[in-house]
């Protein structure tokens, strides 16, 4: 495989009662306890942006605000490869997969602060707070080990 792996930020949002913000994909309103249907909010990178920079960037584009503060980086980047069936389709046609640089951030706003609206395109339709235990059951297949090695690793932050 020629292509490259997308450079991506991925958050892992916490409210005070240890919860972690999940969203529906707009483009699966059916999917609703299908895997993939509910993600984290996560985005590409623009060229030489810092991660730090872009998880805040991203998570005002996909939710709506910015109301946090960065708890802790994982230390890895997190790579997955798009099944056989999505490469030359999904992520543009121009990348096999995505590597990702994934934080735990405390959210400082309330529920009203996070906003699906604002972008004329919206990538979500829907969000709840949800334990991070569930993660590895939300995923598609493909990120299923990014879920799982996520909820263990930032489990510290799980608890209000």
């Amino acid at each position: 495989m020629d292509l490259p792996y997308r450079p991506n930020v991925g958050a892992l949002l916490f409210n005070p009662a240890g919860l972690v913000l999940v969203a529906r994909r707009a483009d699966l309103p059916n999917a609703e306890g299908a895997p993939g249907g509910w993600q984290l909010p996560q985005g590409g990178m623009d060229p030489g942006e810092d991660p730090a920079v872009a998880v805040f960037r991203e998570l005002e584009e996909e939710v709506g605000t910015a109301h946090a503060e960065i708890m802790a980086e994982h230390p890895e980047w997190l790579t997955y490869d798009l099944p056989p069936e999505l490469l030359g389709k999904a992520l543009g046609g121009k990348y096999r997969g995505q590597t990702q640089k994934w934080f735990a951030l405390r959210f400082l706003g309330t529920d009203a602060d996070i906003r699906l609206d604002l972008d004329p395109h919206p990538e979500f339709d829907a969000w709840r707070w949800a334990p991070l235990a569930e993660l590895p059951a939300l995923a598609v297949p493909f990120k299923l080990a990014i879920y799982t090695v996520l909820a263990r690793d930032f489990a510290r932050f799980a608890t209000p």
